[in-house]
């Protein structure tokens, strides 16, 4: 028990800057996935056909096929396809796992955008159009940021989920936290322990942005604003 403890320590930091480099590529492929996302969200509700069904057609590719399929068919399948082509390309292990993961995010995010736009109710159009508000100064100013709010919940999993999802990048040599347990693996033959610190590590990271994402939520939500303003206000005028 001691040996498979000090296993465990001696890991420790090496766990933890892949730990690091986890949390950097999920931000990255998040913000990615969000500029895109909204984008391929709005489309879905385009007024145009033909920009619905690209949008859709984008979707139902990166939900409807697995992500390591998708990190496989762009590391080593699109410098293939490219060079024959003629061009002279190639991805490094980080571009090749960014990409992958900010593309599959952003299908998902596109989902969670338009079921999002499309819960507000058609009254808020119908009010801010009588107010002479276009429909872009509508999206950005009423319907999105009600819209965010009702979004929290599934972008805090869609996040969670990508957390997890960026070990699958192992596949590739890219070194974030499960690569880097890998390694440790093949040098000391400590699977179990390795493994169980590994899972521990993401474990915590998932834990402690579900109370992130689960405090965004409540400070979003005008009806607890309210309560705690309403709270405020007599302990403020009993201290006065």
């Amino acid at each position: 028990m001691l040996q498979s403890f000090n296993t465990i320590v001696e890991a420790l930091p090496n766990l933890l800057l892949g730990a690091g480099v986890t949390l950097q590529l999920t931000a990255i492929a998040i913000v990615i996935g969000m500029i895109a996302g909204s984008l391929i969200g709005m489309a879905r509700l385009s007024s145009s056909r033909l920009v619905r069904l690209a949008a859709r057609c984008y979707v139902d590719f990166f939900r409807g096929t697995p992500l390591l399929v998708q990190i496989f068919m762009i590391y080593f399948g699109l410098p293939v396809l490219l060079r024959e082509g003629g061009l002279k390309f190639s991805l490094s292990q980080f571009m090749a796992a960014t990409l992958a993961l900010s593309l599959n995010s952003a299908a998902y995010i596109a989902e969670i955008v338009r079921a999002g736009i499309q819960s507000i109710e058609l009254g808020q159009r119908e009010a801010s159009e009588s107010l002479g508000l276009g429909a872009v100064q509508t999206m950005r100013y009423v319907i999105f940021p009600q819209a965010l709010r009702r979004m929290i919940p599934p972008l805090g999993n869609e996040f969670i989920s990508m957390l997890k999802d960026t070990s699958l990048v192992a596949v590739i040599g890219f070194e974030e936290l499960f690569r880097r347990g890998q390694i440790i693996v093949a040098s000391n033959y400590k699977a179990f322990e390795i493994y169980f610190s590994v899972a521990i590590v993401y474990l915590v990271l998932t834990l402690l942005f579900s109370q992130v994402f689960s405090w965004l939520e409540r400070w979003l939500n005008p009806v607890e604003q309210a309560k705690k303003k309403a709270i405020a206000q007599p302990l403020a005028v009993r201290d006065q």
